[in-house]
């Protein structure tokens, strides 16, 4: 079945409609658009819903039209907001077809609509679209469904996304400032090796003047850098291809995984993300209805690295076997002795996800402390370090030329 782009004029209203819908022809898309009251005048079969992988990569553009956790955080606000309210869910998403702007979006509920109508469980549409919904918002509806909680869950699953999609976007915000300033640092520098520094030096061979080994240092890094520049782009796109062959395998990404984790200062924020993000995946996993092992293993995939991935399917093996969860996250170590004891505290009181939304909202609050320390900490060492390279390049033209001066003088 294909998904065809229409546009037409609503019967009743006379008002001009567009969107998304399947179909098998367009002869049949006719008969159903005429059902909903609306009078087609123009159908095509949507091209990027079934556009070959080789297309799909030589989409500049697609990045920018990716359905992201924030998207899927406001849809599934709106859809828990109409549930709650009584709509039924095929009319919801019918809603929510007409309400979101994204096309990739727009085209993925049309077909959910669509295989709801067609007798298909909620979590089975979804699981279709793997790339839009992940295995959590998958396995938490499926239990919102079979416990009839649809609701709730659906609510719960607003407040985690949005709740993801608010600290990704702190950290995002406070690293973006140094990232700026270092491309911005990284391109007057070479502007100046690369058209100012060899005028100057023009001037210096013609004079013929003994020149300070500082003004000899920024010749020669100026000379490489205008002559060999090529050179150094293929080193660095050799070595960016190099890194990514590595990583892929099993052993580099385990490595580079543990050396995330070690690294001063950024290891510890990046431990920290990590641990409140398994907090709150199992806390909300839980409280939705579904079941500790399944659980676990979605933590797993959600976890974003290798060792910690590690740790947690060593911990599944022993839950398998009859014990707790915080015994074998203790015997690890990869988790503070904070977690694994309120984790402990959480399975002997029946407290288990209240336990773990605590400890997922102090972790949270501590990233945010942690990348706002090292913001106000970057900030100003990449500013003295820009400023030292200007001063140093000024001062290696400045003086040999002021030495000139004094001896014309």
């Amino acid at each position: 079945m294909a998904v065809f782009e229409y546009r037409g004029v609503h019967v009743q209203s006379g008002k001009s409609v567009k969107g998304f819908r399947d179909a098998e022809n367009a002869k049949v898309l006719r008969g159903l658009l005429r059902k909903d009251g609306i009078l087609l005048s123009h159908a095509e079969e949507d091209a990027r819903g079934s556009a070959s992988a080789t297309r799909r990569e030589l989409d500049l553009f697609a990045f920018f039209r990716r359905v992201t956790t924030s998207d899927i955080a406001v849809m599934t606000r709106q859809l828990a907001t109409l549930t709650r309210a009584g709509v039924p869910l095929v009319d919801a998403i019918s809603a929510l077809v007409d309400q979101v702007e994204k096309e990739a979006l727009v085209r993925v509920l049309t077909t959910v609509r669509e295989d709801l109508k067609a007798g298909t469980s909620f979590a089975k549409c979804l699981e279709r679209h793997g790339a839009t919904f992940p295995a959590l918002y998958v396995n938490m509806i499926a239990a919102g469904e079979a416990s009839g909680t649809l609701e709730a869950v659906l609510e719960r699953l607003a407040d985690f996304m949005e709740g993801q999609a608010r600290l990704r976007g702190k950290v995002t915000a406070a690293l973006s400032y140094p990232v700026i300033m270092l491309v911005i640092g990284s391109v007057l520098v070479s502007f100046l090796m690369v058209s100012v520094v060899p005028k100057v030096v023009s001037i210096f061979e013609n004079l013929g003047q003994e020149l300070p080994w500082y003004t000899q240092v920024l010749i020669f890094v100026s000379g490489f850098v205008a002559g060999y520049w090529w050179l150094m782009l293929l080193m660095l796109g050799g070595s960016i291809w190099g890194f990514r062959r590595w990583h892929a395998t099993p052993a580099g990404r385990l490595r580079w995984d543990a050396f995330t984790l070690s690294v001063p200062i950024f290891g510890r924020l990046n431990r920290l993300v990590a641990i409140a993000r398994f907090s709150r995946t199992l806390a909300t996993l839980l409280a939705s209805g579904v079941q500790l092992l399944p659980a676990m293993g979605i933590v797993r995939n959600v976890i974003g690295n290798t060792l910690l991935e590690g740790v947690i399917t060593r911990a599944i093996e022993s839950i398998r076997e009859g014990e707790s969860i915080a015994d074998p996250l203790r015997r690890s170590g990869e988790l503070p002795p904070m977690v694994t004891h309120m984790i402990a505290i959480g399975e002997k009181s029946g407290q288990l996800e209240q336990m773990l939304e605590n400890v997922s909202r102090a972790y949270e609050s501590d990233v945010e402390t942690q990348v706002a320390a090292l913001t106000s900490m970057l900030e100003p060492l990449m500013i003295v370090a820009l400023g030292g390279m200007v001063a140093f390049i000024a001062l290696a033209i400045l003086m040999p030329l002021m030495q000139m001066n004094q001896l014309v003088q």
